[in-house]
């Protein structure tokens, strides 16, 4: 019995602890032992979410890359296009400048003959007026008294005539002659008896009274071109008149 009950007992080893599994034995510390627990579904299922989205990652970075490169291989050389459009202007220029060069030579001889027309067409004075040493004159086809022969060329622009050299007295005395009637100038001392002055108002320098004249008979105070003399009349007396004004002068050439 004490034997029996000996090998009953457990025996104490002096070595590490060993467990044992349907008679094998193994120590905590073996290596043969693996101690990690299986991997669970979802823990597998995230990595292959993450491998999914890297892969696409990739494939929309590539997709943009190619993309990029397309885009890029259509933009036009718009440098060159405009290098060759000048390169074409300056050469139709130049194929052109001499039709232009000979187009403006034409144009200008062109110019120069209406100008030449428009010079031989122009006059300095108005029709029915002769022009003399800058000035033009209209001898009138009507009578009147002396005021009336003043407001009628004020009306034209002009003035009743004022002489002022000898040149001047022989132009009208021609025409005077030629007419053969009594004539208006723009002489009168009706502001002041005996004090002479042209219808501007200057005073009388230069004369060519007849002899005797004047002689003031009967309230003459305005004076008459007779022949090519003057001599002083009543302005209520009904004469011819002359108007005078500058003249025009033509455009050059």
């Amino acid at each position: 019995m004490q034997e029996m009950a000996g090998e009953c007992e457990p025996k104490v080893s002096s070595g590490p602890e060993k467990d044992t599994f349907r008679g094998q034995r193994f120590t905590q510390k073996d290596p043969e032992v693996s101690t990690h627990r299986p991997v669970s579904f979802p823990v597998l299922r995230a990595r292959w979410l993450l491998l999914l989205l890297l892969i696409l990652s990739l494939a929309i970075c590539f997709m943009l890359l190619v993309t990029t490169l397309v885009q890029v291989s259509r933009i036009p050389k718009f440098p060159q296009v405009e290098a060759q459009d000048h390169e074409e202007n300056l050469r139709l220029a130049a194929a052109s400048q001499g039709p232009v060069h000979s187009s403006l030579q034409q144009i200008h001889q062109q110019l120069s003959q209406i100008n030449a027309s428009l010079a031989r067409l122009c006059r300095p004075c108005p029709w029915n007026w002769e022009p003399f040493q800058g000035s033009c004159y209209l001898f009138s086809r009507t009578l009147g008294s002396w005021d009336s022969s003043v407001s009628s060329c004020q009306a034209m622009g002009a003035h009743l005539v004022i002489i002022n050299s000898v040149a001047e007295q022989r132009f009208l005395s021609y025409w005077d002659i030629r007419k053969n009637y009594l004539t208006w100038i723009g002489l009168s001392d009706q502001n002041k008896e005996g004090s002479w002055n042209w219808v501007d108002n200057t005073p009388l320098q230069l004369s060519f009274w007849k002899d005797g004249e004047p002689h003031n008979n009967g309230n003459e105070g305005c004076v008459q071109l007779a022949e090519n003399t003057w001599s002083d009349n009543r302005c209520t007396a009904q004469n011819f008149w002359i108007c005078e004004k500058p003249l025009t002068p033509c455009p050059g050439l």
